[in-house]
């Protein structure tokens, strides 16, 4: 499960996606477009800042506005960057793996394959839907068959 603050930061980046172009955007519109708490959303887009996402500028004219074409960004980047590894056990996670304490031997384990398997799920819909997407409400190519 996604935390209430990658919901957040998703529905910033959708907010953002569908104003691209048009130059900065105060965080109090996006705060009121999306109802998300203002202070909340400020820490957020921050974070996203940092992580090169988003640029901000000060002054009259500023606000944010995303510094990557949302055709670019994937909520697996969003949600790595706000939540951390997307994979329901450390033992199983690309970017952040770190064998289970509790684990005596990742060969012979029962439950690795199958989170091996949730992982790999939940990438196939993160890796490959973009913040373009979901203000087209596309689904990835791949899923489509899926979903029917």
């Amino acid at each position: 499960m996604i935390s209430k603050k990658a919901k957040y930061a998703i529905k910033a980046l959708k907010a953002l996606t569908e104003l691209y172009g048009e130059g900065p955007v105060l965080i109090s519109q996006i705060a009121a477009r999306e109802s998300i708490p203002q202070k909340f959303l400020e820490a957020i887009l921050l974070e996203l800042r940092n992580q090169g996402m988003l640029q901000s500028q000060k002054g009259k004219g500023g606000g944010y506005s995303l510094r990557v074409d949302p055709e670019r960004i994937t909520l697996a980047q969003v949600i790595r960057i706000i939540d951390g590894p997307i994979a329901p056990t450390p033992c199983v996670s690309l970017n952040f793996y770190v064998r289970c304490d509790d684990c005596e031997d990742e060969e012979t384990c029962a439950i690795r394959p199958i989170m091996l398997q949730v992982r790999d799920a939940n990438l196939a819909v993160y890796e490959t839907t973009t913040m373009q997407m979901l203000v087209d409400r596309a689904q990835p190519a791949h899923l489509i068959d899926v979903i029917k």
